[in-house]
């Protein structure tokens, strides 16, 4: 499975991890991970979990948004990840897919 990071840094205080991939049911999936101390001062636990779900139906529309061709899905990560790197990924991301109108699901836990 190919896999994009999209951000990532560890430090003593803390380990960020943002990745973009295709799952098993050809979902697209952005997978948001932190961990550390900073963390629990924050939200009373070690670790955060984030994620954004497309399914295969919308990431066809997101293509076409982007006028960005779907064959190669490796090339396809690239391009977002392009787009969207960097440690307010997630924002980013989050913010692309409500303005162009995408379905998808989202999920966080602490």
């Amino acid at each position: 499975m190919d896999k994009v990071v999209l951000y990532e840094v560890e430090s003593s205080k803390i380990r960020i991890s943002m990745l973009l991939y295709f799952n098993e049911k050809d979902e697209l999936v952005f997978d948001g991970y932190d961990i550390g101390p900073a963390v629990k001062e924050i939200y009373g636990d070690s670790d955060y979990e984030y994620t954004y779900t497309i399914s295969w139906d919308e990431v066809v529309k997101m293509a076409e948004v982007l006028q960005v061709e779907l064959s190669n899905r490796r090339l396809f990560l690239e391009h977002l990840k392009n787009m969207f790197q960097g440690n307010d990924a997630y924002s980013k991301f989050g913010k692309f897919l409500k303005e162009s109108g995408l379905k998808y699901g989202q999920s966080t836990w602490h």
